[in-house]
């Protein structure tokens, strides 16, 4: 552990400036003005020519980049072009948005897919079982924006039980955050049925129930138990994912979230705001990444992190 926490944090924050400085080298490469889209489309030249001056966009790229590394150490990305403050302060006012929906949604799909997993496998090749499968391919496959729209129209318009868009009250989550998990539970829940079948099929599964050991106990203790590491890392995995914000659905859900914010930075090419909305939400995504891979030993006694694990 002690040699492992620091080289896994070096590869994280390795990858973190890895990520921002190609981000940085993108954006300014793709088309667009941000003078222009601060300034508007009647600017003189002149007029221009001073935005760029106070924005540093007249440096050339590498001093813009040097610049830019000092600011990443520092925590001082800069002032957001479009709302005037820093950049980091915007992200950071948008980011408990996002980590509620993330965290709601990631939560609801566990509910339900792991329950619902585990019933497909002990029902493999039923009708019900393949009725079920059904549904899950048929949730993996529909576009968030069409399921989002779906939702608004059925609980928003037609039958007006939630808000059709923001967070002003807790009933604004429910929508946004039953959209989200629809994918997540169609990815999840297969997932647990293909780990579970392989642990009923295991030989040591067929010798505890020799030995009398409950169906109950095997399905709970012994079948999810070894397929802990596997859904875990699955459901870390999505949530790591969802913390870059759920562009499609806080936009169609006018989510104040980090990922409608990222659409406004990119429109307007605001640049520091981009960089400081992946700086952070790299970081986010590598730290989660990190309590993944030590809740394992956790989760199986016999994972020694840094080393090769013994059974």
């Amino acid at each position: 552990m002690l040699t492992y926490l620091p080289k896994r944090i070096g590869q994280g924050l390795l990858t973190v400036f890895l990520t921002v400085s190609v981000v940085f080298l993108l954006i300014r490469m793709a088309p667009g003005d941000p003078a222009a889209s601060f300034a508007g489309p009647l600017a003189t030249n002149e007029q221009l020519a001073a935005v760029r001056e106070q924005f540093g966009l007249d440096k050339p790229l590498l001093q813009q980049y040097v610049i830019f590394i000092g600011q990443l150490f520092t925590g001082h990305l800069g002032q957001s072009y479009s709302f005037q403050a820093p950049a980091v302060q915007v992200v950071m006012d948008r980011l408990p948005y996002t980590l509620t929906l993330a965290t709601s949604s990631i939560l609801l799909a566990a509910l339900v897919a792991i329950p619902l997993g585990m019933w497909m496998a002990r029902r493999t090749d039923t009708d019900a079982e393949l009725g079920v499968n059904v549904l899950t391919i048929a949730g993996q496959s529909m576009p968030d924006f069409w399921t989002g729209i779906m939702l608004l129209t059925g609980f928003s318009v037609i039958i007006p039980l939630f808000p059709a868009s923001g967070f002003t009250t807790w009933g604004g989550l429910v929508l946004p955050t039953i959209t989200v998990a629809i994918l997540q539970i169609a990815l999840v829940s297969r997932m647990v049925k293909r780990e579970m079948v392989t642990n009923f099929n295991a030989p040591y599964l067929s010798i505890a129930r020799s030995r009398g050991v409950s169906e109950r106990v095997l399905t709970w203790r012994y079948a999810l138990g070894n397929a802990g590491i596997p859904v875990f890392t699955a459901l870390g995995t999505r949530f790591a994912a969802m913390l870059n914000g759920v562009v499609v659905v806080e936009v169609v859900f006018g989510w104040p979230g980090v990922g409608s914010l990222i659409v406004r930075a990119l429109e307007t090419r605001d640049y520091p705001l981009i960089q400081a909305t992946v700086l952070i939400t790299a970081l986010l995504a590598v730290a989660v990444q990190l309590l993944i891979d030590l809740a394992y030993p956790l989760l199986d006694p016999r994972v020694r992190l840094g080393k090769a694990a013994s059974a």
